[in-house]
């Protein structure tokens, strides 16, 4: 291998580290505008590195290891070009970019609690971009990272660093859906290191290749990569925080959090997920929780009247195609090889679809009516499967494999396929919603346009220079109609009720709320304290009594227990305490592996 491949692997998340860290020392300064310079080491990498290209480094943790394999080659280009269209949108979209100036308050329903008329200042601004190229940062180097401690380091970066983005507007919503986040996060980090380290104890090494072919197969360990892993990819039912971060997060980073990010936890299962007899239950949960969630997001989201909520629960769908295809893999052996790709290539067609369409939304801020429809018209289509796009590819060649003889499938591709016009169900409504919107229409900044119109044209082009003997193959007859009559089938259901409804003047009951299972949740917790919560304060009043009776003597020292208890939760609150407090949590689970390894 080349001198120069482990310095040119090395700065593919170093540039966007070393910028982040000039961006936060300069403060107030006008670094944040070559936030998208970030990603051109990784766009020149994933185009003119060998795929094999891998490099060490010693003196790194414990001996760092990146490496670029076919499936990474194609995720890191397609995030490189998501993660530098979005920057480039950040700049018109949040103010100071060319023409620009608007906040991203000021776009869309979505930011419904915002205050009006609020503009982003220059530490927000700062602020914003310093957070966007950590996440970024931690996103390009998971895809290279070559054993655990990297991919761990590198996952937990991008997922802690992406709280930042969440509560970027610090509205009441915003601080809701990141207290979300960041608590199923800390879950997942927590989750993933101790499977992370189950897996080292048993292969007696850290290279990902290690684990995945020579640690023994252990039922916890893949049990915690699943929730580890599950939170980040949206795995009903751990996909909670998907659709109350995606509607508070500005549009920039809503679109590289659903586009992009969310493909971590599926590059993780790909890499970490032992393989063997003894793990083929992981298999079967993979499909059955991939399938519901492949539905479950079509029927809520339907039910959905803002259009960032609706995206995300057309990830979860999306994602649950994905994590179905994953599972057949698993299951049967033999198919692995050519489902794995065909898996890794929908994650790519899926994150230029997603990304074009939150683009799309903050678009639609300063586009008025049915000019809309010349945005969010093909990459919706892209993303149900329009023929000669990439999502005609990818469908097409997620099914082939299935159609063999080497298992029965015939359910699973039903199922599939049903879901795929659940997706153009769901494209109509989200276009549906659109057009409602009303809003002045102001001048669309070039820095806004361009980069809807790179992701649009690399999702038409993508398959005819990635995968041209697949594009080919899709072109039969058989193929063709295989794909467009589910799109045709969600297309007539879904203006059907659009007709009637406009017709009978209907509105869309909102029976499934954004979040879903989670208000629910917090319903309870509300009622839990308000039945509950006057408790300790009566008890508190019996003791009074009692202290009274006792005498002064007792009184003292109960004042002083509760002034010791003041201050005890006043240094609970503060952040190192919390910090030391998850330490704590970590080093629990350690001794509890240890136990089990013992």
């Amino acid at each position: 291998m080349s001198a120069a491949v482990a310095p040119w692997l090395a700065l593919i998340p170093g540039m966007p580290l070393l910028l982040a860290f000039l961006l936060a020392l300069d403060g107030r300064g006008a670094l944040w505008r070559l936030t998208p310079l970030a990603v051109l080491p990784a766009l020149l990498g994933a185009v003119l590195l060998p795929v094999g290209a891998s490099a060490e480094y010693p003196a790194v943790l414990l001996g760092a290891e990146l490496a670029l394999d076919p499936i990474g080659r194609g995720l890191l280009l397609v995030t490189a070009l998501l993660w530098g269209t979005a920057a480039v949108f950040a700049q018109g979209y949040l103010g100071g970019g060319v023409g620009a100036g608007v906040s991203a308050r000021l776009i869309g329903s979505e930011h419904r609690h915002s205050r009006p008329g609020a503009a982003p200042t220059e530490p927000g601004l700062v602020r914003f971009h310093v957070f966007f190229l950590l996440a970024m940062a931690g996103n390009l180097g998971l895809i290279l990272a070559g054993d655990a401690m990297v991919f761990y380091a590198f996952f937990a970066l991008m997922s802690l660093s992406s709280v930042g983005l969440v509560v970027h507007e610090r509205t009441r919503e915003a601080w809701r859906a990141c207290w979300v986040y960041l608590g199923m996060t800390m879950l997942g980090e927590v989750a993933l290191f101790s499977g992370l380290v189950l897996l080292v104890h048993g292969a007696g090494g850290h290279s990902l290749a290690e684990l995945a072919s020579e640690a023994p197969a252990s039922p916890l360990a893949a049990t915690l990569l699943l929730i580890g892993l599950g939170i980040k990819a949206g795995l009903l039912p751990l996909h909670l925080w998907l659709p109350l971060a995606h509607p508070a997060a500005p549009t920039p980073a809503s679109a590289v959090l659903s586009g992009a990010m969310i493909k971590a936890g599926l590059l993780g299962w790909m890499r970490l997920l032992p393989e063997g007899e003894a793990t083929l239950w992981v298999g079967d949960l993979l499909v059955v929780l991939g399938l519901l969630g492949a539905w479950f997001g079509v029927v809520a989201g339907v039910f959905q009247s803002r259009p960032k909520t609706i995206l995300a629960y057309s990830s979860i769908s999306q994602m649950g195609l994905m994590i179905a295809g994953l599972g057949v893999a698993i299951q049967v052996p033999a198919l692995a090889p050519v489902l794995m790709a065909a898996v890794g290539f929908y994650a790519m067609h899926h994150g230029l679809a997603k990304g074009a369409l939150f683009l799309c939304v903050g678009i639609a801020g300063r586009v008025r009516g049915p000019w809309i429809l010349a945005y969010v018209g093909l990459p919706a289509l892209a993303l149900a499967g329009l023929p000669l796009t990439s999502g005609w590819v990818a469908k097409t060649a997620l099914k082939v494999p299935m159609e063999g003889p080497l298992a029965d499938l015939s359910v699973v591709l039903w199922v599939l396929t049903l879901a795929a016009a659940g997706t153009t169900l769901l494209m109509v409504r989200l276009v549906a919603v659109m057009l409602r919107e009303r809003g002045p229409s102001r001048p669309l900044p070039l820095s806004m346009s361009m980069p809807w119109l790179v992701l649009v044209v690399a999702g038409v082009l993508l398959p005819w220079f990635w995968v041209p003997e697949w594009t080919e193959a899709s072109l039969d007859a058989y193929r063709l109609w295989s794909v467009l009559w589910p799109m045709l089938l969600g297309l007539v259901v879904g203006l059907l009720g659009w007709a009637v409804a406009r017709w009978r003047g209907w509105g869309m009951p909102g029976w499934i709320p954004e979040g879903d299972v989670w208000v629910p949740l917090e319903r309870a917790g509300r009622w839990w304290v308000r039945v509950f919560g006057g408790v300790p304060g009566r008890v508190h009043s019996l003791w009074d009594g009692v202290v009274e009776l006792l005498g002064e003597g007792v009184r003292g020292f109960w004042n002083g227990v509760l002034a010791w208890a003041v201050r005890g939760e006043r240094r609970m609150v503060q952040w190192e305490v919390m910090g030391v407090l998850f330490l704590g949590l970590v080093l629990g689970v350690f001794l509890v592996l240890a136990l089990s390894l013992g």
